[in-house]
């Protein structure tokens, strides 16, 4: 059964980041519009060349809610997510939604998510956290993940059974103690960053079981780069771990100090 409405009592915003979306936006955008949640939904389009920035306007000349950010500069979908929430946080929301735009996050979980914001500063929508709810995964795509995961979470020393679900709900004050315009990551490693500033800065974080469907229609732009960026993340956040525990050994602080 799908999960209860929530209303929630204070400004949402959702964030969506698009790049050739145009079969999945026409019926994304009308399922998150129905479920009378969102003040703002952000379409931060990354330079679509398939119908997608037609598709949005369409949308957004009938409904005030939905908002279209052509971005320039540095492409990405950890920089479209970043100005994306930037963007909500300046105009007022107080919980930001990001999610995919292939139609793999239902808009049916986001009442669940909003929910749980009641008692939790960043919620994820999991994939794993009830053992394995993926549909439409090969087998080696399925290892792959969850191989990814337990390499992230050793190594960076996250907790969450799921550290790469692109499907969570941030409250403001934790997005503002995170510090997105300090974030380096262009990609998808940007998942991984975000949740480890969120950890590092005593977030309650809570995983809300979802139903992760492959996309249907378009491709992924998974590239190259942005795999090798993904993996090395993670040692460099391993590095920063042990930074950490060095400063904190007794006479750390002393041995730091300049010689007279």
């Amino acid at each position: 059964m799908p999960p209860s409405r929530a209303v929630p009592a204070q400004p949402l915003a959702i964030v969506i980041p698009t790049r050739n979306e145009a079969a999945n936006v026409p019926l994304l955008l009308p399922a998150l519009l129905a479920l009378g949640l969102a003040r703002r939904i952000y379409v931060m389009d990354d330079a679509s060349s398939d119908g997608t920035v037609e598709a949005v306007e369409k949308l957004a000349a009938e409904h005030e809610e939905v908002v279209l950010v052509r971005r320039t500069g540095p492409r990405g979908y950890g920089r479209a997510c970043a100005e994306g929430l930037r963007r909500a946080l300046a105009e007022g929301a107080e919980l930001c939604l990001q999610m995919d735009a292939d139609l793999s996050h239902d808009p049916r979980y986001v009442p669940a998510l909003v929910e749980a914001a009641a008692e939790a500063d960043l919620v994820l929508g999991s994939r794993y956290v009830q053992g394995i709810s993926v549909v439409n995964w090969s087998l080696r795509r399925l290892l792959l993940s969850t191989w990814a995961n337990e390499y992230v979470r050793a190594l960076a020393g996250l907790r969450v059974r799921d550290c790469t679900t692109g499907f969570r709900l941030w409250r403001r004050p934790l997005l503002e103690r995170i510090g997105l315009e300090r974030i380096h990551s262009d990609g998808y490693s940007f998942l991984v960053e975000t949740l480890f500033r969120a950890t590092r800065a005593g977030a309650r974080i809570r995983e809300v079981p979802i139903i992760f469907v492959e996309r249907k229609f378009g491709q992924s732009n998974l590239s190259k780069r942005v795999v090798l960026e993904s993996a090395w993340l993670p040692w460099r956040l391993f590095a920063s771990r042990i930074r950490d525990r060095l400063s904190r050994r007794p006479g750390a602080e002393k041995r730091k100090a300049p010689r007279s």
